[in-house]
């Protein structure tokens, strides 16, 4: 009898040592869940914090970028840059032209890339709408016309062709302002864009830089 007794003791103590394991083991998968849960969301938070915090640098570096001026740029007085339509040849005081009377119709400037050279009258009416247009001569490295045209091909609100007729390498023009450089990895070239694509010199911002002329 006393045998039996000893024996449903010892079963009890096993069962009760048995869910003792189970109940810590338990609760050490809770604390290691918990704590994996816990050092994700830290590291989301983290990681989103960092991006904010990268986002808001750019923008920074954005704005300033627009407001410091571009070294070696030339300006024209915008309010003495006529903006007439008009269906008759211009000719322009500058070559690229930055501004003046010009055709009803625009160039494609959606990040359009043209082998040819193309009207100044509807490329005008392109900076008109805020775009940055550019330009190269046969001094132009094959590779820097390479890199240029991948630039302005992502770019919306720009437009760029060969002129055989312009003074410098690389010509960057938009509303009343110009710039000249002879490569295109030039940091002047990123800030132009930057300042000048729907920048604040656009007499029309907004306006449609698709539906126009395109290279026939």
């Amino acid at each position: 009898m006393a045998s039996r007794t000893s024996d449903k003791n010892s079963r009890q103590n096993r069962i009760a040592e048995m869910r003792r394991v189970e109940k810590a083991r338990d609760r050490r998968n809770k604390i290691i869940a918990i704590s994996v849960s816990a050092a994700v969301v830290a590291g989301l938070i983290g990681f989103g914090s960092w991006v904010i915090i990268e986002q808001k640098q750019k923008d920074k570096d954005a704005v300033a970028a627009r407001k410091a001026p571009v070294d070696g740029e030339k300006t024209w007085d915008a309010k003495k840059l006529g903006r007439n339509h008009v269906e008759t040849p211009v000719k322009y005081e500058m070559n690229p032209p930055v501004g003046g009377d010009h055709n009803p119709r625009w160039m494609n400037c959606n990040g359009d890339v043209y082998k040819n050279a193309i009207p100044e009258v509807n490329a005008v009416h392109s900076l008109e709408h805020g775009a940055v247009w550019v330009t190269y001569n046969e001094k132009a490295a094959k590779a820097d016309v390479e890199t240029l045209a991948g630039k302005v091909g992502k770019t919306p609100y720009t437009l760029m062709s060969p002129d055989k007729e312009q003074a410098g390498t690389i010509m960057l023009s938009a509303w009343g302002k110009q710039l000249t450089v002879d490569k295109a990895d030039d940091p002047r070239v990123a800030q132009f864009f930057t300042k000048y694509v729907q920048g604040p010199q656009t007499p029309e911002p907004g306006a449609a830089c698709t539906n126009g002329l395109g290279e026939k």
